[in-house]
């Protein structure tokens, strides 16, 4: 874990190799563009997978020229380094299942990403109504017993409050923690519609 730690504090040179700096010191000519910008995708692909547009804005922050980024990154789509579709499929699987996020959530995450809005629609569309229902109501059951000796208003609308945060739709969520509320024995009948 120290190792971990002091790695990460110490971040490798940015072009993936020796400074330009230090090459020039050394009497060395400064390194190839489509070198650079290669190494510094395989470094960044090395950790975690990435999209195109996140690999692209690195190069881009790198300052590596335009001509040279565009055909590292072509080349890593064509042999299959870089895959926006892949991504946007395991970055659905993780998060809905890891952290309960909603079709609406994740759309935005992988939006922020630059994954294609046909991509994520593909996506998310895996996940059904039924399934999201299903992970709403998990995620409802998991909190409930820490709204115990509230009002049931205040259980209303914080269970719900944390459904919207993750994604769900208003009525989803509101349906989800009526039906918990009810089965706890909560009266759930004069709530009203007017949301949370």
């Amino acid at each position: 874990r120290g190792r971990r730690r002091r790695e990460r504090a110490e971040p490798p040179a940015e072009d993936g190799g020796a400074t330009s700096s230090s090459r020039a010191e050394k009497g060395e000519p400064p390194r190839d563009p489509v070198e650079q910008a290669r190494a510094i995708c395989l470094r960044l692909l090395t950790g975690t997978p990435r999209t195109r547009r996140q690999l692209a804005d690195a190069l881009r922050k790198r300052e590596i020229p335009d001509e040279a980024a565009e055909e590292v990154l072509s080349r890593f789509e064509e042999v299959g380094l870089i895959n926006d579709s892949a991504f946007a499929e395991a970055w659905v699987e993780s998060r809905h299942h890891g952290r309960g996020l909603a079709r609406r959530a994740l759309a935005r995450e992988l939006r922020t990403k630059g994954v294609d809005a046909t991509l994520i629609d593909a996506a998310v569309s895996r996940l059904d109504s039924e399934q999201e229902e299903d992970t709403a109501r998990d995620l409802v059951a998991r909190k409930l017993r820490a709204t115990r000796g509230l009002d049931r208003d205040k259980r209303l609308r914080r269970l719900a409050g944390m459904l919207a945060r993750k994604g769900y739709s208003e009525g989803m969520a509101l349906r989800v923690v009526r039906q918990a509320l009810e089965e706890e024995g909560e009266d759930t009948e004069y709530f009203g519609d007017e949301g949370f």
